[in-house]
């Protein structure tokens, strides 16, 4: 289950234990941890995290198969998710242990900063082999957080990127062994806790506008 921590300025939001895609009561979750963060006073960070196999493999697709009337909220929803973390007002690290597919994997470029283990897993957006277009939003989430030349290949080939490759692309910002993922990444998120607060929030608000626009006009 979705679970939040504190270690010292660094609160750890644990999506889950699973595969970790966005169910409305995961959203609602995530959402309740943010607010809890943004309520704090001081020098603060997060760090979000999954536990076992899966960061996050993105979309419920058989929730919005199962609930057509829900799934265009849904969708909104996540949305909304991507747009809130983009421009969260401190700063924010995805400790990626495991796989980041799909909507999964945009969750993690709307951080500051990703890490992402070196010898397991992978980062893929694999939209064009399930056959499900990028929506504008997307779209441009991707493009504002990826060098042009990787996003080209990341969206057109469905490529499986494994750590180090991801470094190399662009992608994460580091990565770290089995089991350092998550420490890394608090370090990280630990040095930039003090930046936290309504500038820095609003310094990402206005760099990322006009992709929050697109996110938000789903």
């Amino acid at each position: 289950m979705t679970g939040l921590d504190r270690n010292g300025a660094v609160f750890v939001l644990t999506l889950g234990d699973d595969e970790n895609r966005f169910h409305p009561d995961r959203l609602a979750a995530i959402n309740t941890a943010l607010d809890e963060v943004e309520a704090a006073e001081g020098a603060k960070a997060v760090v979000t995290t999954g536990l076992g196999k899966f960061y996050s493999n993105g979309l419920d697709l058989d929730f919005m198969a199962s609930n057509p009337d829900a799934s265009e909220a849904n969708l909104v929803d996540v949305h909304l998710m991507f747009a809130r973390v983009l421009a969260f007002p401190a700063p924010i690290v995805a400790a990626v242990q495991g796989h980041a597919f799909a909507g999964g994997a945009m969750l993690a470029l709307a951080h500051d900063q990703i890490v992402m283990r070196a010898d397991r897993g992978f980062f893929c957006l694999p939209e064009v082999d399930l056959g499900i277009p990028f929506t504008p939003g997307m779209n441009a989430l991707i493009r504002s957080r990826l060098p042009i030349a990787t996003a080209h290949e990341a969206m057109t080939t469905a490529r499986r990127y494994g750590g180090e490759d991801a470094r190399s692309a662009g992608i994460v910002a580091a990565t770290a062994g089995e089991g350092a993922v998550l420490d890394v990444a608090i370090a990280r998120a630990e040095a930039l806790a003090p930046k936290a607060g309504a500038v820095f929030g609003a310094i990402k608000a206005r760099l990322y506008g006009e992709v929050i626009a697109e996110l938000k006009a789903v």
